[in-house]
């Protein structure tokens, strides 16, 4: 049986375009409600149905840079709405070769919170800046 994938080699593309590296991608939890159900005609006890699926949304973290890419996305959707500045964004893992080996496609995404990096004079860390993505599902193809 073949070892386990890495989780520190991956891409992250929008819209197509590569948007940088970035240093940590959170994917939350897609769940499915559970629903009580119950006929007449049944014996006293209650069935799970599905209901609802909800899909948890994405963080994304890199280092401070230039690129106004995320800020700008962000300050549309505050301009524009959600309507017009919906992306779809590709996670791709990666193997140590540098072969994808593993792809999700998040669609209908648009960003629902954007944080500047903390500064400090004391540290001599990376200025990590980080953005939250709202989404209308995801799907995993490989």
């Amino acid at each position: 049986m073949p070892d386990p994938y890495r989780q520190f080699r991956f891409k992250v593309t929008v819209a197509d375009k590569d948007v940088g590296g970035f240093s940590e991608c959170t994917v939350a939890e897609t769940t499915v409600d559970p629903i009580d159900y119950r006929e007449g005609s049944e014996e006293p006890r209650f069935r799970k149905v599905s209901g609802l699926t909800k899909y948890g949304n994405i963080t994304l973290k890199r280092g401070t840079s230039d690129s106004l890419d995320f800020y700008t996305w962000i300050s549309d959707v505050h301009e524009t709405g959600s309507d017009n500045t919906r992306k779809s964004i590709t996670i791709t893992l990666l193997n140590e070769k540098g072969e994808e080996k593993s792809k999700w496609s998040v669609i209908n995404a648009w960003p629902t919170k954007y944080k500047p990096a903390d500064l400090n004079a004391k540290t001599n860390d990376i200025a990590i800046e980080s953005i939250e993505f709202a989404h209308e599902g995801i799907t995993r193809e490989a």
